[in-house]
């Protein structure tokens, strides 16, 4: 019987016969560079990491293969690759995964030949030429190694160190290698993976125009968006196609470091809006129209929006706080500067509507001369169309208000009642309107009041007080909180 059996099994393995029996054997080495690319996509997020999508022509042979596949980013997340073939029948099976980022470096190659000889040339001027020393590297510590040089043990040793090779496990470039079953000799391979190192931002030039003269603070404005990328992962995407996701997408994943080159910039400037919009799951997607390349350690500027005619309102906003219900204080603050907003509707009607990404917004006038002058910045939030937007500028310089309190009862113990006058000085040769806003907690009550009021919502009242050139308005109000139930 076992004689039977021996020999059917020596007859099955001369037919190649077996599930594996033409993979046997040691595998066949290969490797893959970007030069083979087929095509690149680029998907930039918010939180500086990026979606690379590449597909490469391959030419694996068949059965066991080692492929190292090259030219990847320095950054990649090894744990998120995703490879597979595009041919028909999918004739690949993917065996194992491996990523090496050991990257050749002299401290490194170094260190890779303690306990080993090496040469080393030294330029002798008497004879004209390099002097050559056999020398053991007994140990390498911050770079500096320690020599076994003839009889003599030293370090700092003055001459130029030749290695033989390199050794097989330091690389000279972050590479995935995989051990794969081929089934056909050349194919295409879509490699997918998440690496950080991407990044992207918006960044806004609003332009504004004259001021209406009634004192409302309307005036219209020109506003151009652009995206700011940058790509610090080492490693270049020649004629990519390019989509941005604005908003917050959720990731776990342990906190990581990364190192920022931006001293390249390469600005493309068109007067083309160049990326469409669309929503996409809770988030939006930007795509640009065309290709374009993010090169290794390059920052690159693409126009992402235009409007003309844009209607904006500079609002001069006074703001209380709610802790000056809380007691007696007499006078509280004494010209006190008044902080100065832009508020930008954003919808089709004002010329925009488009979803606006997060990022900064810088805001230019042209002076008397014509010559513009930059007025202010702030940052914006991922702001959706018919949304409005509020753009702190900075404070008025001519514009100051006083707050005084002027009488403070105490009823009972839970509840106060206090007068209050605010005063508004404007000193510029126009007529201006001043936004008060009073913060408040508690239970409250305006029991009188020189200007009408608004109540925001259950902790906020304003006044809107209108202030002549050179003039001074002043508002007067009693209110009474109840402090518990």
């Amino acid at each position: 019987m076992r004689r039977a059996l021996l020999a059917s099994f020596l007859a099955l393995a001369a037919c190649g016969g077996g599930p594996s029996a033409k993979n046997a054997g040691p595998a066949t080495s290969r490797i893959s560079r970007s030069d083979t690319r087929r095509s690149v996509a680029v998907t930039v997020y918010n939180d500086g990491f990026g979606l690379v999508r590449e597909i490469r022509d391959v030419d694996l042979g068949t059965g066991r293969v080692s492929l190292e596949f090259r030219d990847v980013s320095s950054q990649i997340e090894s744990n998120t690759v995703h490879v597979k073939s595009l041919a028909k029948g999918h004739p690949l099976s993917i065996l194992e995964q491996n990523y090496r980022y050991d990257l050749l470096s002299p401290e490194k190659l170094l260190k890779k030949y303690e306990g080993k000889k090496i040469k080393l040339q030294r330029w002798n001027k008497v004879i004209g030429k390099d002097e050559e020393y056999e020398a053991e590297v007994l140990s390498v510590n911050d770079n500096q190694p320690v020599l076994k040089v003839g009889n003599e043990i030293t370090y700092g040793f003055p001459a130029r160190f030749s290695f033989p090779e390199v050794p097989a496990n330091l690389i000279a470039q972050p590479t995935l290698v995989w051990l794969l079953d081929s089934e056909a000799p050349k194919q295409p391979l879509e490699v997918t993976y998440l690496t950080q190192g991407f990044g992207w931002s918006a960044d806004y030039v609003l332009t504004l125009g004259d001021e209406a003269n009634d004192g409302s603070g309307m005036s219209t404005a020109d506003l151009v968006g652009w995206v700011t990328l940058r790509n610090d992962t080492a490693t270049s995407y020649e004629n990519a196609k390019l989509k941005l996701v604005a908003g917050n997408v959720q990731r776990v994943r342990e906190a990581l470091t990364k190192s920022a080159s931006m001293d390249d910039r390469d600005e493309e400037v068109t007067e083309k809006k160049q990326f469409n919009e669309e929503s996409f799951f809770e988030y939006h997607l930007y795509t640009l129209d065309r290709p374009t390349s993010l090169l290794s350690n390059e920052q690159k500027q693409v126009t992402l929006l235009e409007g003309h005619g844009i209607h904006v309102h500079r609002q001069l906003i006074f703001y209380g706080a709610s802790y000056y219900y809380r007691g007696s204080y007499g006078q509280i603050v004494s010209n006190q500067k008044v902080g100065v907003y832009l508020d930008i509707k954003n919808e089709e009607a004002n010329h925009l509507g488009m979803p606006l990404p997060k990022g900064t917004i810088r805001v230019y006038k042209s002076d008397k001369s014509g010559a513009g002058q930059f007025v202010g910045e702030d940052a914006i939030d991922h702001t959706p169309r018919d949304e409005s937007i509020r753009v702190k500028m900075g404070e008025s310089f001519d514009v100051v208000g006083d707050r005084k309190q002027t009488d403070f009862k105490q009823i009972s113990d839970c509840v106060d009642e206090t007068t209050w006058e605010i005063a508004l000085r404007n000193h510029k040769d126009v007529a201006d309107e001043v936004l008060v806003y009073e913060p408040i907690e508690g239970d409250w009550e305006i029991l009188s009041s020189s200007l009408p009021f608004q109540k925001k919502d259950a902790h906020t009242f304003t006044f809107l007080a209108k202030v002549g050139a050179r003039g001074e308005t002043k508002i007067t109000y009693r209110v009474r909180v109840r402090w518990c139930s």
